[in-house]
């Protein structure tokens, strides 16, 4: 398993290719449908050094507040990446991310981004959310809490051994386009088996 230090360099970016597991440790910050919106409503200074060569993690999280003030991570798992996928080019190209971190994988607009760019897509396992929040170490600092919401708000976090999957890289390649494709012929030989059947 590789691990990678964020934020990361495009030429550690352009070494990860399909099929890669990998560690994440450093800073990444979360982001979904009303931060990837925000984002590029205009562009935003105060977060922009916060984004700049790591990755952007699609999560709502669950977090507790404690006695001092600080947050837990008490749940962190991935949502469904394509809802982005209007936004994640852009998103890439105007604060220089390296990784877009969810699940389900993206679309051709994202893929050409990461090319372009040198970023790459990974894959966060599902319905493993209080695994993946124990890799968060800490909460540095959050934005849009109060008008997003904790879902919604951008949680800027340290990881530790942070797991997850290169499924899409900065060459074209993606797996889930080669496991759709694989599906419809899987299915088309099935359905093909049934026809002759009958």
């Amino acid at each position: 398993m590789a691990e990678l230090k964020l934020p990361a360099d495009e030429a550690a970016i352009r070494e990860l290719t399909v099929g890669d597991y990998v560690e994440l440790s450093g800073r990444m910050i979360t982001g979904r449908d009303a931060a990837h919106k925000w984002l590029l409503e205009s562009f935003r200074e105060e977060v922009a050094p916060f984004l700049q060569g790591t990755a952007i993690y699609q999560c709502g999280p669950v977090v507790r507040k404690n006695d001092d003030g600080c947050y837990d991570f008490v749940a962190a798992g991935p949502t469904t990446s394509i809802r982005e996928e209007p936004y994640e080019a852009d998103v890439i190209s105007q604060y220089g991310l390296r990784g877009v971190i969810g699940k389900g994988g993206m679309g051709p607009k994202t893929l050409d981004a990461l090319g372009r760019y040198g970023a790459v897509y990974l894959h966060a396992v599902g319905g493993a959310a209080q695994v993946l929040a124990a890799a968060v170490k800490r909460v540095e600092r959050v934005f849009m809490l109060e008008e997003f919401g904790v879902p919604e708000a951008m949680w800027v976090i340290d990881v530790e051994r942070f797991p997850v999957m290169v499924t899409m890289d900065s060459h074209g390649g993606t797996l889930h386009e080669e496991v759709e494709r694989e599906s419809r012929e899987r299915l088309a030989r099935l359905l093909g088996r049934e026809t002759s059947r009958v």
